[in-house]
């Protein structure tokens, strides 16, 4: 195509949204009580059973929501994977602090309730808690007709879990640590509001067109599981790893979320070289969209959906702990000194 393709003018505003957290920190940070251990930014919130205990159970919560990968799935009319890909965002931004999942609470609302679309939903939901070793305690059903057009819903969830305040992560990021990718599945939950102007508006194919580039159907390649790193680092993380924290590549990319969880003075190098591993889907927008890497960059993860600090003594018994319980670890760059930036090289 001619022009160039933007998150930005798909809809998406990652700048504003940055603009009005500033302000959304500063009320939340108003209403903290003793047992809150985290600032607002972190990928779970932290909270003290009993603030007094330094080795005391810590909950640590998490909200978020599909978004408009479910447009996707209204189009390609299954509703499964959207309830897996909930319940995995939510264990991913909790287990990043070390956390095992307890339960999980969802929210469903619709203009009009679908009864059969409601059960495949929640049969999504079943499925990813059970492997998450997770409750699906309860949730929400709202009908809106006044809100959502037609049989537009959304769906978003809640998730607890808890860790040891003493090993409750981050924990020791520090220049040096080497920075180990896990893969993605494909975009995850972010991006999708790029993706389908590209997909449907602009290139106008259907859920069902078959692209070999992509080695599957256009529905296939968007409704990919947003997976779960659960069972093979939770069990890691149990042990004294040398894993100092871990950063969920979402929206923002790991431009935005790597700094999460890095300390004053210390910035990561990622070798640019080393995103070659992503699937096809990253290379056929970047190409048939004409996004610019900054903006791919900004906007996906890149094939990288986990990203591990690990100290330099522990690096071969960690990628050979993943590696045993069925990962593909690899080294994507280092933590330099520096000011909580991500650079590329």
């Amino acid at each position: 195509m001619d022009g160039k393709l933007t998150y930005r003018e798909s809809g998406v505003d990652i700048d504003a949204q940055d603009q009005g957290l500033l302000r959304v920190k500063e009320i939340a940070k108003s209403t903290f009580t003793r047992g809150v251990l985290s600032e607002i930014g972190l990928f779970g919130g932290l909270f003290a059973l009993n603030p007094d205990d330094p080795a005391g159970d810590v909950l640590v919560a998490s909200a978020d929501g599909v978004g408009t990968k479910l447009k996707v799935a209204q189009l390609a009319c299954r509703y499964d994977t959207v309830g897996q890909d909930l319940v995995n965002h939510c264990t991913n931004d909790i287990l990043v602090q070390g956390a095992k999942p307890l339960f999980f609470l969802d929210y469903f609302a619709a203009g009009k309730l679908v009864p059969e679309r409601l059960a495949q939903v929640v049969e999504g939901l079943g499925k990813a808690c059970r492997e998450n070793g997770c409750a699906l305690l309860g949730g929400e059903t709202a009908e809106m007709p006044g809100l959502y057009a037609g049989e537009d819903f959304d769906l978003a969830g809640f998730i607890v879990g808890v860790v040891k305040r003493d090993k409750a992560l981050p924990k020791g990021v520090s220049k040096g640590d080497v920075l180990v990718a896990l893969p993605s599945t494909g975009l995850h939950t972010n991006g999708y509001s790029l993706a389908r102007r590209l997909f449907f508006e602009v290139k106008k194919l259907k859920t069902d067109t078959y692209l070999s580039d992509l080695g599957c159907t256009v529905g296939e390649a968007l409704l990919a599981v947003h997976r779960s790193y659960f069972n093979s680092l939770y069990p890691l993380l149990q042990t004294e790893s040398g894993i100092h924290g871990m950063a969920h590549i979402t929206g923002g990319g790991i431009v935005d979320n790597l700094p999460r969880i890095l300390p004053q003075g210390v910035a990561a190098l990622i070798q640019e070289s080393a995103l070659i591993r992503k699937p096809a889907i990253f290379g056929y927008i970047q190409r048939e969209g004409n996004v610019d890497p900054g903006d791919m960059r900004r906007t996906f993860n890149m094939g990288v959906g986990m990203i591990l600090c690990v100290s330099q003594e522990r690096l071969d018994a960690v990628v050979g702990a993943l590696k045993a319980a069925g990962e593909a670890p690899w080294v994507i760059g280092e933590l330099l000194e520096g000011n909580r930036t991500v650079t590329f090289a």
